[in-house]
Parts: structure tokens; C-alpha cells; sequence
């Protein structure tokens, strides 16, 4: 039986529930007919565990339902799928819309902190597209902010996108948060791994998703890891989602009055009883868990706030 390729499990204001339309695509950037192939099924398709590939799919997307036109990473960083990143911002919308008598804030009165904004820079092009909202993206990694600024300048966004370089590699907020100033939202996609091991292990693990069977390879080759991108930092950290996102819980309880709601992801079901008692034992107010989903892979926001309604909206 041929699959359903819809994803209408993605948020209801998602762009990309439909299939992607590759004619269409291609006439908006017209690289990705290279890679554009018809499947088993007979639909046209590209291979997904062709790096190269991804990144031009990523162009067109961006260019076609976002009017970024120029949008590049450098070699082995993270290229992430956009429908996903798009159903954050999306679900993070509605959050705040629940607090404003069922209306999206949009606008630069709404400030966004992405921690970890990565190169590819994705959670700012999206939400400054599709909610006006004001984003800080802050990194350790000074190469990836360099190549995050190129992509503002080259679509004259760096009057809505401040990038910040976290030059303290143990702090999360710190530094990136500044006196008085306020926030109405942060926002996280945290390391997943807990080690390079267990990172491989993980791409091993989607290349067999994919169909790919990896054969051995010599000391001197490149990992396979690399094909799918990501820097150390984006993959993984010391004790993992888990540990990464305690220090941010316990990091938060500092700037409890600047800012309204502090988001993650959390990808590992299991890591949420942890959360649960970290936000406990910082006396989180309010703390929402939001499911999210798209084909198999199963994800959810934790959202946690130290404000009550009152002072949310004084704040």
C-alpha cells in the first residue's frame, strides 16, 4: 500500500503539513532538481541521508515559505529538518496566545531567546517571518554566529536578530541575559547526547532507519555522523538532555522576573521525571508539557514560568 505522506500530525498552522510539492519547489530554487528523484512509490523524493541534498531542500524551503533567499552552512554543521523547528515556534505561539485572551502576540514586543541558535539559525528566520517577533540567538561556537550574521546581512534581518557569543561554556543564561533586561520567551533545542559514542551510536541508528547499511570503514575516514552535520556542542554534552537541561532549570531561577516563559525541547520521554523535579525544586509557578510529533519521531515542550497571570502581562 503506498504511504500517506501527509504530515498532519505537524501544529494546524504548520506550512509544510502537505507534501512537499518538488515542482513547485524547483521553480523556486532550481539546484534542488540534482537531487530530486522519483521513489519506489513513484513520488518525487530526495535521498535523505545525502547531506548536500538536505541543505538544498532547506534553501528552498526557507526561500519559497519564508522569503529568506540566501541561506548556507558551513560543512558538517547541523542542518535541521524545518517542519519540526517550525512546530516549536508554532506551539510556543499558542502558549503565549493562552495568556492573551486567545491572541497570538506578534510584533517586536515579543523577545525571543534561542539558546544554542546554531548556524543554520532556523528558529529566528521562522518566527521573524511568521510572527514579527524580535529574536537574541546566543552560542558558544563564535564560527557558527559568524555564519548566522552572514545569513542576517544577507536578508536584511539584523535589525530584528541580535547574535550573542557565550564565552563561558558551563553557563546557559548567564551573560546572555542582561541587567534588566527582559525576555517573553526562551527557547532550546539541547544537546541529545551524553558523549560522542553514544552519538555515533545514534546515526548508526538513523542510517539503518533510512536503509543505509554502513560498511567499515579505515581509521582515516571521515564518520558517518558528519553526513547528517552537527558540531560537537549541537550533539551532545557531558550527561546529556538531561543534565543540559537541569543547569538550565537551575539557571533560570535566576531571571525568574525577566522573563515570562522559559522552553525546551525534550526528545528522551524518559528524562522528563528529572525535569519534573528540577522545576520542583526551583519552585517553577507554572509548568506546561506540550507533545508534539512528526511521522515517527515523538518530541514535546516543557514550558515552565515563575510569573503568575498578573505579572506576565506587567513583565
Amino acid at each position: 500500500m503506498k504511504p500517506d505522506n501527509t504530515k498532519s500530525e505537524l501544529h494546524p498552522r504548520n506550512r509544510h503539513r502537505a507534501r512537499y510539492d518538488f515542482d513547485q519547489l524547483i521553480q523556486t530554487s532550481s539546484a534542488l532538481a540534482t537531487y530530486v528523484k522519483l521513489n519506489k512509490y513513484g513520488d518525487a523524493s530526495i535521498d535523505f541521508s545525502d547531506a548536500q541534498a538536505v541543505k538544498v531542500l532547506n534553501q528552498a524551503l526557507l526561500k519559497q515559505f519564508y522569503g529568506v533567499l540566501v541561506w548556507d552552512i558551513p560543512k558538517q554543521y547541523l542542518c535541521p529538518p524545518i517542519p519540526g523547528r517550525a512546530d516549536y515556534l508554532h506551539y510556543i505561539a499558542d502558549l503565549l496566545s493562552a495568556g492573551n485572551a486567545g491572541v497570538i502576540p506578534k510584533g517586536q514586543s515579543v523577545r525571543v531567546l534561542d539558546i544554542g541558535v546554531g548556524a543554520n539559525m532556523i528558529y529566528p528566520l521562522i518566527g521573524t517571518r511568521e510572527y514579527g517577533w524580535q529574536f537574541v540567538g546566543a552560542d558558544i561556537d563564535a564560527k557558527a554566529l559568524d555564519n548566522a550574521q552572514q545569513i542576517l546581512d544577507a536578508n536584511a534581518l539584523s535589525n530584528d536578530v541580535e547574535l550573542r557569543l557565550q564565552t563561558s561554556p558551563a553557563s546557559i543564561f548567564k551573560g546572555m541575559i542582561r541587567q534588566g533586561e527582559k525576555f517573553t520567551l526562551t527557547m532550546c533545542n539541547p544537546p541529545f547526547h551524553g558523549s560522542l559514542e553514544e552519538a555515533k551510536a545514534g546515526t548508526q541508528r538513523k542510517w539503518r532507519g533510512l536503509g543505509k547499511h554502513l560498511a567499515k570503514r579505515g581509521p582515516n575516514e571521515k564518520s558517518p555522523m558528519l553526513n547528517f552535520g552537527g558540531q560537537n556542542a549541537e550533539l551532545y554534552c557531558e550527561g546529556g538532555e538531561e543534565a543540559f537541561v537541569s543547569a538550565m532549570i537551575s539557571e533560570s531561577k535566576l531571571y525568574e522576573r525577566q522573563c515570562v516563559w522559559f522552553t525546551t525541547l525534550i526528545s528522551k520521554a524518559a528524562n522528563l521525571p528529572s525535569v519534573y523535579r528540577a522545576l520542583k525544586k526551583v519552585n517553577a509557578l507554572d509548568v506546561r508539557t506540550i507533545d508534539m510529533s512528526q511521522g515517527q519521531k515523538k518530541t514535546r515542550i516543557v514550558a515552565w514560568t515563575f510569573l503568575n497571570a498578573s505579572q506576565q502581562h506587567t513583565s
